[in-house]
């Protein structure tokens, strides 16, 4: 009995241990890449396109700057949808706003 119990753990290695593997070589690179701006300041360029100033004090303003607008909150206050994590949110000013269901009930 323990001969066919080892036998079958090493035939699940032999399948399951290639696919780790493999999983791991697809990983693609996520370090970032050092840049400038226009102006000559030094920027971290992000493979999601996302960037930000190497200098902790521009970094901070852009921050402030950036966190006044509500598409980079995480869920901006007013926005419908996104049940459980689901779904897209809709922010106030989108066509699809407050627009209830499509389903023609009550219409």
């Amino acid at each position: 009995m323990s001969k066919l119990i080892h036998a079958s753990i090493a035939a699940l290695l032999v399948v399951v241990t290639p696919l780790a593997w493999a999983d791991i070589a697809d990983t693609p690179e996520r370090t970032p890449i050092a840049g400038k701006t226009a102006n000559g300041e030094d920027i971290l360029l992000f493979p999601n396109g996302r960037w930000e100033y190497v200098n902790t004090v521009k970094a901070a303003e852009a921050k402030k700057v950036a966190d006044q607008f509500p598409e980079n909150k995480v869920r901006p206050e007013g926005a419908q949808g996104g049940a459980f994590g689901i779904g897209r949110y809709i922010l106030p000013g989108d066509k699809d706003y407050n627009r209830g269901s499509l389903s023609g009930k009550g219409r």
